[in-house]
């Protein structure tokens, strides 16, 4: 599987031509320094990848759109990705909160509507499923179809997962997420894992806080079965962070979902299963 060499990371926003760049649907937005990809009106950075069907695809906790890159070098021929950093995480790092997951989703429209994807498909992976079923929920005439990948209804179901998640927060106070990263990231190969970690790190401890809080308020179980679009869950067997528990509530809570798990794979399939994964999703 490929990774990228490069960790696509850009540190300056330039602003290209005018004042006021122009964004794909004319709208004024912040251009970064490579052409695809875009700040927008909300502060919002985004990029678009591919050609096709149009696909959102929203990433996990404390790392940013681009975890997505192994994944978009096997898709790009299949759809047209906008692959936004949510608020507080990666090149949306600066922008205050608050963190939780409405806002996450609230960010969305106007990014939406800036790169012209009037209805998409979406898939969320981990934490960015919880602002996908969000997206779906309140805003269903956006989503022709749901994929929901290593994530859950509600993070904190059991007593363990509280305690864990609350020692993540605990953590959070006194140590950045570059080093929670070095700790902690274990089981991928050393560039694989050198890349994460950079992507970890460039999170900012305040932002991550915040939205671990949101991550812990987050409960879709009330309204799952208020997501009408057509839905699929994708989860692993061996995934430790988000056991099986999680895909079952959510294939039983969505009336119209169907649940696909990936033999062998952990919370990092993406990484490990690319190639299936893409499989997966270029099929729906």
């Amino acid at each position: 599987m490929a990774v990228p060499n490069d960790k696509r990371k850009l540190s300056l926003i330039t602003l290209v031509g005018h004042d006021n760049p122009v964004g794909p649907k004319g709208d004024n937005v912040a251009m970064l320094a490579v052409s695809n990809n875009y700040r927008a009106s909300n502060g919002i950075c985004y990029r678009i990848e591919g050609e096709g069907e149009p696909l959102l695809l929203l990433h996990g906790l404390m790392v940013s759109g681009a975890m997505f890159d192994p994944l978009v070098e096997l898709l790009r021929h299949r759809f047209r990705m906008l692959i936004p950093d949510l608020r507080g995480h990666g090149k949306s790092g600066d922008l205050a909160g608050p963190y939780d997951v409405e806002a996450l989703t609230s960010d969305l429209d106007i990014v939406l509507a800036e790169a012209s994807f009037d209805s998409c498909a979406v898939m969320g992976y981990s934490h960015g499923g919880a602002v996908a079923q969000r997206l779906a929920y309140t805003r269903s005439a956006v989503v022709r179809k749901l994929i929901l990948a290593c994530t859950y209804a509600c993070s904190v179901a059991t007593l363990r997962e509280r305690i864990e998640v609350n020692v993540l927060l605990a953590l959070l106070g006194f140590l950045s997420p570059g080093t929670i990263g070095r700790l902690f990231v274990l089981g991928l190969g050393s560039q694989q894992t050198e890349w994460l970690q950079s992507l970890l790190a460039s999170n900012r401890a305040p932002a991550m806080r915040g939205a671990v809080r949101g991550l812990i308020m987050f409960d879709s179980r009330p309204w799952l079965k208020e997501i009408t679009v057509p839905t699929l869950v994708v989860g692993g067997t061996h995934d430790r962070a988000v056991p099986r528990h999680h895909f079952d509530a959510l294939v039983r809570g969505i009336p119209s979902a169907v649940g696909y798990m990936v033999d062998r794979a952990g919370h990092t399939l993406i990484w490990t299963h690319t190639r299936e994964l893409a499989d997966i999703v270029g099929a729906q």
